[in-house]
């Protein structure tokens, strides 16, 4: 494990995971949200986005947290190991909502700087509608993978949990 992908659904745990894997394995962590969000909530254009991970998938060692279908092919590819943090709904939007008052009139520390912590009725939308919209298409990707790369599904906090004690 040198080169991880780690996606899921919003609250799912994706950057508490990546960043207590990049203590763990001593390895360099990149947070999504906080390379492609500029200050105000303005989304860096996908053209960077592709360049910007195209440069960081050559290190030898990486960890990165977050969807961004547009570009999961980069980071897929590159990856010698893809995470799936396959979370009941119910428990990413409470993390979720949980998140919003936890880091309230603040950025959290995996966010792009000046992007302060709101409610977002669309990124709700996007949490509830995930496992039937999102979760298929990434099912399938995964198993186009499962021939190259390890796939590790983890389906609750307690098997997140057991994966952090093994590593």
């Amino acid at each position: 494990m040198k080169k991880i992908a780690i996606i899921g659904s919003g609250g799912s745990g994706k950057s508490t995971l990546a960043r207590k894997l990049g203590e763990k394995l001593k390895s360099d962590v990149y947070h999504l949200d906080s390379l492609f969000w500029k200050p105000n909530w303005v989304g860096v254009p996908k053209e960077e986005q592709r360049k910007v991970q195209n440069k960081l998938v050559k290190k030898e060692e990486w960890i990165f947290d977050g969807n961004y279908g547009g570009t999961m092919d980069i980071r897929f590819n590159a990856a010698d190991t893809i995470i799936f943090l396959d979370i009941p709904r119910i428990i990413c939007v409470y993390r979720a909502f949980k998140r919003i008052l936890q880091y309230h009139n603040g950025t959290r520390p995996d966010m792009g700087e000046g992007c302060e912590e709101r409610f977002s009725f669309e990124f709700f939308k996007w949490i509830g509608e995930y496992p039937r919209t999102k979760r298929p298409e990434i099912l399938e990707k995964l198993d186009q993978h499962s021939k190259d790369k390890e796939i590790i599904i983890l389906n609750s906090p307690k098997e997140i949990k057991h994966f952090l004690e093994k590593v």
